[in-house]
């Protein structure tokens, strides 16, 4: 971590948040940080740590990453660095930071092929795929055989590259014992998770007749347009059905159209009868659905009851709300099962469609049912009952003595020490370690101590590991007031939908980072930054800068803002836009206006319909911590409407 984003993560935990105003560690800490810096970049000793030092709660991960150094250097024989690395690994073996040293000096006794002492200290139980590969490889060494080929046998059919396994599996051949059923099973492990260009290597190790199948399964999930078309026009073309499926419903994912013009080609070619034929309608009336095209419910027509499952139900309701087929979507809601249609979103539109087809009291009932679950849905019942809609909420009572007691607690202390000193990922490990020492009667006091720490994101993690869903005070803070007050004024957007956004893009983590690079609060892309920058006249961000609220709110806000108008002051757009990037969101606007529920419920990305649904909610929530009255939300029922829509193009004009 940076220096400049480590002494955002300080300020931000011994800030006035809710840190105790007692800090008994914070000269040695900082002594710690420096020791730690420099033993990262160079081989240090313990002869000038202080006595400070090395009673202070982290010390041992200065030693570990002192070792850790010592180990990188080390050469091919046993020294010094090793017997640091076994003395440190008695001490704290069952410690998150033991078992950090115990993985970094079993790398480098296999990278220095000194397997005895691997084997000796190597555990399977909590062994990665690379250290499994190596205990083969000292096994093999050492002539420690038996039962090894089964041991190998199980790590082969791993589907994916184990590069540090070659010599185990070179192994393997000579004696005999990679088969050729072995081989297949891995081949076909890999096609099962669409990896085809692994496993056409693998079954280069097949004779030719028993590769064939499995190389055509590659080739229907590589180009599934030509093979479909092969398989066609070879009807006698034997071909294994798990692999004539896969390279269907491939089909169906990339050319919706192509599929539809082959279908019935295709079922007549490989004499397909209804209920064969099921599977394969599934896969198109499902990407059909994905699309909202009305040709998807011509293809639920044709699958057998016995092929729907969970994921089915909801896209041939979706696709029935789309399409305004209301009797339908009464049918397919009463035909899920029990578990299914006890849900909040399936009561919704059970009350939906049953006021549609003609019943407005049973409606009233279903929606009044929905009303507590406190989510999306009870938002809209609320509406649709013209209802201000109020959470429920669950106060976690505080057990003070009993959090003061946990905050002492070894792995506690050191977690929090941890986070002070931006180890964000160590101090993740040393919460686990403390939390599944706790008693389960104290389990849940832990999102208190979490919270008081400014630990944010640990306190509603561990909330929803623990069901502490609605005690909205601890769960919803609000610790970024003055940047999110000026970014609101800056963009005209309520505070309340940009801590909505906040909280769901990082769980108030400033230092978040995601795989695609979108950084802090808001998850801003630097790329979108810089744009948003440039069109509010701010300064350039650098990369760096985005970790900073005090930059990151206000575009973050800006950016939204955008969204917002690009979108004709459709928010519900402008937020489905941000997730999933503008371009998406444009395509899924329907053709004609529709309910907003309707169209949020049809959005494809099961991540972005989740998100759009969960902001929504914290709006209602955080709106209501304000005001402590009952939040009005009938708004949210503005229909969404193309962007030629009068409409739409009215409120553009009005700013939104």
């Amino acid at each position: 971590m940076t220096s400049s984003l480590l002494a955002l993560t300080l300020l931000s935990l011994t800030g006035g948040t809710a840190v105790a105003a007692k800090d008994p560690f914070k000269n040695t800490r900082e002594v710690f940080q420096e020791a730690y810096a420099q033993a990262l970049k160079q081989p240090t000793d313990e002869k000038g740590d202080s006595e400070a030092l090395r009673s202070y709660p982290l010390y041992p991960y200065l030693q570990a990453a002192r070792i850790k150094r010592a180990l990188g250097e080390a050469n091919n024989e046993i020294g010094p660095a090793d017997r640091s690395a076994e003395t440190f690994i008695s001490y704290y073996e069952r410690e998150p930071v033991g078992r950090d040293v115990r993985g970094a000096w079993l790398t480098s006794l296999a990278v220095r092929q000194q397997w005895q002492p691997f084997l000796q200290h190597y555990q399977d139980a909590s062994a990665s795929d690379s250290l499994r590969c190596h205990s083969f490889t000292a096994r093999i060494a050492l002539g420690q055989t038996e039962d090894l080929s089964l041991d190998i046998a199980r790590q082969w059919l791993t589907p994916a590259s184990l590069p540090d396994c070659e010599r185990a599996f070179t192994w393997m051949r000579t004696q005999n014992a990679l088969t050729p059923e072995l081989i297949e099973q891995r081949v076909r492990r890999a096609l099962e998770i669409n990896n085809p260009s692994f496993a056409k290597q693998i079954a280069a190790g097949l004779p030719a007749d028993r590769a064939a199948p499995l190389l055509r399964w590659a080739a229907l999930l590589e180009n599934p347009q030509r093979q479909i078309d092969a398989l066609i026009a070879s009807p006698a073309l034997d071909v294994d059905p798990k692999a004539q499926l896969a390279g269907w419903q491939r089909l169906a994912r990339i050319d919706r159209d192509g599929a539809m013009r082959r279908y019935e080609n295709f079922v007549r070619a490989r004499k397909l009868n209804e209920r064969s034929a099921s599977p394969y309608a599934l896969a198109l009336a499902l990407a059909l659905s994905w699309d909202r095209r009305s040709e998807a419910l011509d293809y639920f027509k044709r699958v057998q009851p016995e092929d729907f499952d969970d994921t089915a139900r909801e896209w041939h309701a979706r696709a029935a709300l789309w399409a305004g087929n209301w009797k339908l979507v009464g049918n397919i809601i009463a035909a899920m099962p029990d578990q299914q249609r006890s849900l909040a979103r399936w009561r919704y539109w059970s009350a939906r469609a049953t006021e549609k087809n003609g019943d407005p009291k049973v409606a009233r009932q279903l929606y009044e049912s929905v009303l507590g679950d406190d989510n999306f849905y009870s938002i809209m019942a609320g509406a649709r009952l013209d209802r201000p809609v109020s959470p429920h909420p669950e106060k976690l009572p505080l057990d003070q003595a009993q959090v003061e007691r946990m905050e002492q607690l070894p792995p506690m202390l050191r977690a929090r020490e941890l986070l002070l000193s931006g180890m964000r990922n160590q101090a993740g490990s040393e919460w686990s370690f403390g939390f599944e020492q706790l008693m389960d009667s104290a389990r849940a006091q832990s999102i208190h101590l979490a919270a008081r720490w400014g630990w944010y994101d640990q306190a509603i993690a561990t909330a929803s590991q623990q069901k502490v869903f609605n005690d909205y005070e601890l769960l919803y803070p609000q610790p970024y007031d003055a940047e999110v007050l000026s970014a609101a004024k800056f963009s005209g957007l309520s505070p309340q939908l940009i801590y909505s956004v906040m909280r769901q893009e990082s769980l108030y983590r400033r230092d978040a980072q995601s795989s695609a690079g979108a950084r802090g609060l808001l998850q801003m892309l630097p790329e979108t930054a810089r744009r948003t920058a440039r069109q509010w006249n701010k300064p350039r961000p650098s990369n760096e800068d985005l970790f900073n609220p005090v930059i990151n709110v206000p575009l973050g806000a800006a950016n939204l803002r955008g969204l917002v108008d690009r979108f004709g002051g459709q928010t519900m757009v402008a937020l489905a836009g941000y997730n999933a990037g503008p371009n998406a969101a444009a395509r899924w606007l329907p053709s004609e206006s529709l309910d907003p529920d309707i169209w949020v419920e049809n959005i494809p990305y099961n991540e972005t319909r989740n998100y759009v649904q969960r902001i929504l909610w914290h709006n209602v929530v955080f709106s209501w911590l304000k005001t402590g009255e009952p939040q009005k939300v009938d708004n949210w029922l503005v229909r969404i409407a193309p962007l030629n829509d009068p409409t739409v193009l009215g409120l553009a004009k009005d700013g939104g």
